[in-house]
């Protein structure tokens, strides 16, 4: 996690919010899946946190989404 979190600040503003647009259209498919379809259901709870940690480091850099 740490070496993600370091990748991810070393990104610029545009690829960060590029890469949160993505995860969240990723994440809406992941719930539109029927239920039990899904081969790994911790996909949902990884994407959630990787946009989360997005949000966390613009947050830092004051950049409000």
């Amino acid at each position: 996690m740490v070496k993600e979190v370091k990748e991810l600040k070393k990104k610029s503003n545009e690829e960060l919010l590029d890469e949160l647009d993505r995860l969240r259209a990723e994440l809406i498919l992941l719930k539109s899946k029927p239920h039990g379809t899904l081969e790994k259901p911790s996909l949902i709870r990884n994407t959630k946190k990787r946009i989360a940690r997005i949000l966390t480091i613009l947050g830092e850099r004051g950049i409000r989404v």
